[in-house]
Order: C-alpha cells, then sequence, then structure tokens
C-alpha cells in the first residue's frame, strides 16, 4: 500500500522535472535551425546556452523556499492545524513574490557582466543578452510556477502538478517555432514563447 502510494507520487513528480528541463531544451533545438544554421544557428544557440546557469539559479530560488515550505505545510495540515498550514503557504508565496522582484532586478541591471562571466564572447553576447532581457521578466511566474506547484505535490495532488508543467512545455514547443520563424523574432521570440508558456503554467 505504502509502495503504490510512493510510486503514484513519485511517477507524477519525475516526469514532472524530466518535462519542465524541455523548456530550454527546446529553445535551443529551435534556435539552432536558425538560417543560415552555420553561422546565425551556431553563435544564437551558444549564446542562449550561455544563459543556461541564470535560468538555473532563477530555478533554483523557487526550490530553494518550495522543498523547506512545502513539507512543513504538509506537516501541519497532517496534525489538522489548517490554519498554520496556510499560513506557511502564504508566507512562501509572498516570499517568492519578493524573490521575483530581487531576482529581475538585479539580473536586469547587471545582466551583461553576469553574461560575460559565464563565458559570452563578441559574437554570442548580443544573442545572450536578447534572450535573458525577455526570459527575466517572467520570473515571478518560473517563481510562482514552480514554488507553488510543490505544495500541490506536497497535498498528494501529483498529477495535477505535473499537468502545471506539462501545459507549459507544450505550449512552448507549440509557440516556439511561431514567434522564432513565422514572427522572425529569433532568440526574442523563443524567450517570449518561453515566458508565455511559464505564464499560463503560473496561472493554472
Amino acid at each position: 500500500m505504502i509502495l503504490l502510494a510512493l510510486f503514484s507520487l513519485a511517477l507524477p513528480t519525475i516526469t514532472s522535472q524530466i518535462v519542465n528541463m524541455l523548456y530550454n531544451l527546446v529553445d535551443r533545438v529551435y534556435i539552432g535551425h536558425m538560417q543560415p544554421a552555420e553561422t546565425v544557428g551556431k553563435l544564437a544557440l551558444t549564446g542562449v546556452g550561455v544563459c543556461l546557469p541564470i535560468i538555473m539559479v532563477i530555478s533554483a530560488f523557487a526550490a530553494l523556499l518550495a522543498m523547506g515550505g512545502a513539507p512543513r505545510a504538509s506537516i501541519e495540515e497532517g496534525r489538522g492545524n489548517s490554519g498554520e498550514a496556510e499560513r506557511i503557504m502564504g508566507n512562501c508565496f509572498t516570499a517568492l513574490l519578493v524573490l521575483s522582484v530581487a531576482l529581475t532586478a538585479v539580473f536586469q541591471i547587471f545582466q551583461e557582466p553576469i553574461l560575460w562571466a559565464f563565458g559570452a564572447s563578441e559574437n554570442t553576447i548580443g544573442y545572450a543578452m536578447d534572450y535573458m532581457g525577455i526570459y527575466v521578466w517572467g520570473t515571478v511566474f518560473v517563481q510562482i510556477s514552480l514554488g507553488m506547484n510543490m505544495f500541490i505535490t506536497s497535498q498528494g495532488f501529483a498529477k495535477t502538478s505535473m499537468l502545471t508543467v506539462i501545459i507549459g512545455a507544450a505550449l512552448n514547443i507549440l509557440l516556439d517555432p511561431v514567434f522564432i520563424f513565422v514572427f522572425d523574432m529569433g532568440v526574442r521570440g523563443a524567450a517570449i514563447a518561453t515566458v508565455f508558456s511559464q505564464a499560463v503554467s503560473a496561472v493554472w
């Protein structure tokens, strides 16, 4: 019985983590096909790759609060103390919003030196800044969708949590080619598609 419950929670959670990785991967797949692929495609792909550490930092801050807050809220709920569980969740939600503002400000102000530090070159810095300049504005959606999602999982609704991630990732797969190629927005289009998809996940 315990193994069955563990499996029913673990499978959707693992699936969510794998699907969440698709955001940046899908962006890079499409960006790599920008024409001419031998020049623009490769440089744009490298530029977006330089942004990965910043993307991971933004996601890590969401996990920092959620991995501590979600189990505590779940414990209090199990004790029958719903008021305390709601207080913990509310505090985490507020903290995620405050962190979103702080991270957005830091990465917008110091974006260029940070990208240089992570390995950008004269040929790739433009693409990296084009991508991050838009992606960072979606920090609040990343914080909400990833951070609050763990509270859903900790309450036993792992399938709902999985859907949150799958909806955003699927939408990103569909919108990437539209913004990148149809609207001819290049790496900016990839960033817009990603931010919009994450916004939909956050609303869900």
